[in-house]
């Protein structure tokens, strides 16, 4: 293994490229990605479905369970060591038991046969050293540490007897035992609803993300993403469109892509003048009497805020505004020309007059 200092990324990839089958039927999953990750940088793969994040990161680990796929091209290191093109043996030998993940359906990591006390006992044995008998104590306590509740009667119950949410923190429970070098967590939450997302994002950022170990973590979600992620990489058919850290992907989107995939509600993109589409973020319009008369299509509440979707001479656009304000039955809107984005009407690419606002 090459010498790798602290300073050198734990994982680097350049020029991936993964294919499944062949000649006209050929899918190129993966084009040309590049992407170093830091030993303790949480990195977000976002996009949408088929944009190659899951292939990607799999990849990066060698675990592509796809029998179609071909052999990935390209380079990637791990711990300075190449493993495309290394033996498979070697490559077991490098990566051995010190990647954990996390899969969107924990079944995949969960034998269905087992007791949930079964299963973290057999970590604690292989990983800690500790006979099954002594485990039972650090068992408990640590799915108490998960948010798991009733952690005496999970104990004696099976994946399948355990809620979607409950089986996930088992999967954590699992993947903080091993204490790996490495943690992937592939969709880990798109099978949760709302309120369960909401209560394991937290408990992810306490007990995993932010540590010594770099986090790879795929998500469809920007909004997840944006909350956890050191760094996001937006995906697109099987490229990076962008990456940069949240605040640089919401203040400088590169592409109009980017502008409408992050950041909720979406960017206003207004139609092409003289070759150039301009956006304009939702919360950066503002109710003005001296502004573009508008007229109300929707409104909608979000808490403290709300919506509005007006029409005007420049399309429909989406205005957010605190909710105790008063809207008029035609109200007229402006915006700070500072606040606009502008993109090429071909390209769809950030045009380089745009600056990242200072702090």
């Amino acid at each position: 293994m090459t010498d790798a200092t602290a300073n050198d990324p734990l994982i680097r990839i350049s020029d991936l490229s993964v294919s499944f089958g062949g000649g006209a039927s050929e899918v190129r999953a993966v084009r040309n990605v590049s992407l170093d990750i830091g030993r303790s940088e949480t990195v977000a793969l976002v996009g949408e479905s088929g944009s190659g994040k899951s292939v990607s990161a799999l990849s990066i680990m060698q675990l592509l369970p796809y029998p179609t796929a071909r052999h990935p091209s390209g380079s990637i290191e791990f711990l300075g060591e190449e493993l495309i093109d290394a033996p498979s043996s070697r490559i077991q030998q490098i990566r051995g038991d010190r990647i954990a993940i996390i899969f969107q359906e924990p079944l995949t990591s969960l034998n269905p046969l087992h007791t949930i006390e079964k299963q973290i006992n057999e970590v604690l044995f292989v990983h800690k050293g500790l006979a099954h008998q002594a485990a039972r104590a650090q068992t408990l306590e640590l799915l108490k540490l998960v948010g798991l509740s009733n952690a005496e009667q999970r104990l004696r119950q099976r994946p399948s007897q355990l809620s979607g949410g409950q089986r996930q923190r088992v999967a954590l429970a699992r993947a903080l035992l091993r204490d790996p070098l490495v943690y992937l967590l592939d969709e880990p939450m798109s099978n949760l609803d709302a309120q369960l997302r909401e209560d394991l994002r937290p408990q992810l950022r306490r007990l995993m993300i932010g540590g010594e170990q770099p986090v790879v973590y795929v998500t469809h979600d920007q909004q997840e993403a944006m909350a956890l992620a050191d760094r996001i990489a937006v995906m697109r058919e099987g490229r990076i469109e962008q990456i940069g850290t949240p605040r640089e992907l919401y203040l400088q989107p590169a592409s109009t892509y980017v502008a409408q995939f992050i950041g909720r509600p979406q960017m206003n993109l207004l139609p092409a003048r003289d070759g150039v589409i301009t956006g304009i973020r939702p919360d950066d319009l503002r109710l003005d009497p001296a502004g573009s008369p508008c007229t109300i299509l929707s409104r909608e509440w979000f808490g403290a805020n709300q919506m509005l979707l007006v029409r005007c001479d420049r399309g429909d656009l989406r205005l957010v505004c605190p909710g105790e304000t008063a809207i008029e039955a035609e109200p007229r809107i402006s915006w700070p020309s500072a606040c606009e984005h502008r993109f090429d009407a071909v390209s769809g690419r950030r045009l380089p007059s745009n600056r990242l606002p200072s702090d």
